[in-house]
């Protein structure tokens, strides 16, 4: 194992002392993984890098506990069986690939069913606590897609609570995190052979220096790209660097054109608007009605879901009561049905006047119910836009929220086909397939975020004592390439490229798409590509937020150049990715993959189109019969 030159010289949380620099004024450590992110995905790849020997360092560019995770709320998808006993991995798998339309990478969702069960009991032995059932268990409720209530939860806090976790574990082992650093290029040794992972370089926010990270395993845990789009649930650390980092080592992309348009993101104030309003809300009752006071949703349920979808109010309102008799509500469609319904009734003029429509829990739920239940949404409602939710409906409308699409990666063990480089949670594709089921997010950062952290040790375990070197002259090129947007004279300010692509983004590739507008959109980025070669920063590289966006900027454009393009190619309708001009699914896109990768000059995406892994006919059963025998009487649930 590799030592670090800065274990006795600074404390990495803290940031500030520079005493780990060269003599060359430049900071360096020595990791045997190093973590670039520090949500869910990336703590518990840590984790399991540190609990199979590695010298493990984290990276954010954040806060440590500020990561998105937090905004994950309604649960971790499991199926225990802790409500409904004949719950298995079997069903959960089924569900998870008819969510995803069945573009899931098989092996990948059938890991995530088989273990995720585990990993949430690893939660709580670890301290999380979880709602309980009457008998002592962990509570699980419903969420759109899930045949069974499964999600284990707190609250409508659980994302919260699961970085609680966590970051206290990690903690708790003494892993380095290095804290508001931004990691700019992977660095790659190129000698005999493929290139390798030899560490990362980046940057401190606050003073602008920079540092390198050597370490021949370095593992993407990034989260997503929801900054590229103008009304979106993301934080702002959500520019796509994962992607984009593992673009420019050599990695390939893969199911870039499904973005998932949460359902439900807050309309009014502006202020506010797309920030997430979470599927609890619908799990727990509430439906969805238009500005003439219908509940529409069950004008929209696809063929796909009808047997086994609620057609009458009548049977979607018994269902909460008697679930073994009735089938589920159409507000607990998946996600990318919900969101395409609600997008048809704004443009349809029957929207709120904010330009949302109405989502009501008020009039089916107590007030203390709702408070009990749904604590976060009662609080955010009433103080970011003075609603009570208890006695009024919510104006709601589709966000950006997630991608499916991310770093092709191996199912089991994470890797890219980069040597050493793995990719973890949101910025890693195919388990989701074209569309995600509500809290498979959280059990896909637990489930995957192990395997990627011993795999990693694993590789590093394999070198010995032959480890990649880190080129120097690849260090100077990262440094110049950082600090160019100061050496432009009279250039643009990042903040309007930015704000143009975001509109770009929102206007021409967002929930419905044709293909003269995703034409449109390539050429607008291109234009957007040629601005920021001129784009300008001013002043220094202390407490520059200019230049932390002009960094980021670049990430968002290429991370949008594969979202348009591979729409653009994909010539039908499939989960997040909706076509007016092809408006159904066809079988045939229904086998293969779009995998993108950056060009050989490096300034653009090429895109080809690769075979769909084929499912062992041992799972392709659940496909063909009854996953499982008609559910039970639920058991009952309180909250804790």
């Amino acid at each position: 194992m590799t030592s670090s030159t800065s274990a006795s010289d600074r404390h990495p949380m803290t940031g500030n002392e520079m005493s780990g620099e060269s003599a060359g004024g430049m900071e360096r450590h020595q990791y045997d993984v190093v973590v670039i992110g520090a949500g869910g995905a990336g703590l518990r790849s840590a984790i399991a890098a540190h609990d199979a020997g590695a010298k493990v360092a984290i990276v954010c560019k954040s806060l440590l506990g500020k990561a998105h995770t937090v905004m994950a709320e309604g649960g971790i998808a499991a199926s225990m069986g802790n409500v409904y006993p004949e719950d298995n991995w079997e069903v959960h798998f089924r569900d998870t690939m008819r969510g995803g339309k069945m573009l899931n990478n098989w092996r990948m969702a059938q890991l995530h069913a088989q273990e995720a069960p585990e990993r949430v009991m690893e939660l709580e032995d670890w301290g999380a606590l979880f709602d309980r059932t009457d008998d002592g268990l962990i509570s699980q409720r419903d969420f759109g897609g899930h045949k069974y209530a499964r999600l284990a939860h707190v609250g409508d806090r659980t994302g919260l609570e699961m970085i609680r976790t966590l970051q206290q574990r990690a903690v708790q082992l003494g892993i380095d995190v290095f804290m508001e650093c931004t990691i700019t290029d992977v660095m790659l040794d190129k000698g005999a052979g493929d290139p390798k992972v030899s560490g990362a370089f980046g940057y401190w926010r606050e003073t602008g220096r920079f540092i390198l990270f050597e370490a021949p395993s370095v593992i993407l845990a990034t989260g997503g790209i929801g900054k590229s789009f103008k009304v979106t649930s993301n934080s702002w650390e959500y520019t796509g660097d994962g992607h984009a980092l593992a673009m420019r080592a050599g990695a390939s992309l893969i199911n870039m054109e499904f973005v998932q348009f949460h359902p439900t993101g807050m309309v009014w104030p502006p202020s506010v608007k797309g920030l997430l309003v979470t599927e609890s809300v619908r799990g727990d009752g509430g439906i969805l009605r238009n500005s003439e006071g219908k509940r529409f949703m069950f004008d929209y349920i696809p063929e796909f879901f009808k047997a086994e979808t609620a057609d009458t109010i009548e049977e979607a309102d018994r269902w909460y009561d008697d679930k073994t008799n009735n089938r589920r509500p159409p507000e607990l469609l998946p996600r990318d049905e919900v969101a395409r319904a609600i997008n048809s009734e704004i443009k349809a003029g029957r929207g709120t006047p904010h330009g949302g429509i109405f989502l009501d829990i008020a009039s089916r739920r107590t007030p203390e119910f709702i408070r009990k239940r749904l604590p976060s949404m009662y609080h955010q409602f009433k103080e970011l836009a003075d609603v009570d939710i208890t006695a009024e409906p919510m104006e709601i409308g589709p966000t950006c929220h997630y991608v499916m699409g991310g770093v092709e990666v191996d199912a089991d063990t994470q890797e890219s086909g980069v040597t050493g480089l793995y990719a973890v949670g949101e910025c890693s594709g195919g388990m989701h397939g074209s569309n995600r089921l509500g809290g498979n997010s959280l059990g896909d950062l637990l489930v995957f975020g192990k395997r990627a952290g011993e795999a990693a040790t694993a590789y590093t375990n394999s070198l010995g004592a032959s480890l990649p070197k880190v080129d120097e002259a690849d260090v100077k090129a990262a440094q110049a390439s950082a600090l160019a947007p100061f050496e432009v004279e009279g250039g643009e300010n990042p903040y309007t490229i930015q704000s143009d692509l975001q509109q770009s983004m929102n206007d021409l590739v967002g929930i419905i798409r044709t293909g003269a507008e995703l034409e449109e959109s390539l050429t607008e980025i291109e234009a957007f590509k040629e601005r920021a070669k001129r784009m300008v920063v001013e002043g220094h590289r202390q407490y520059n937020p200019g230049w932390h966006l002009a960094i980021d900027l670049r990430n968002m454009l290429i991370v949008s150049e594969c979202i348009a393009k591979a729409a653009l190619a994909r010539q039908e309708s499939r989960g997040g990715h909706t076509r007016d001009d092809f408006p159904g699914p066809n079988a045939e896109w229904g086998t293969k993959n779009l995998v993108v990768n950056l060009n050989a000059a490096g300034t653009g995406v090429d895109l080809h189109e690769k075979p769909l892994p084929v499912m062992p006919d041992e799972l392709k059963k659940y496909f063909e019969t009854p996953a499982a025998p008609p559910p039970v009487e639920p058991v009952e649930t309180k909250e804790s």
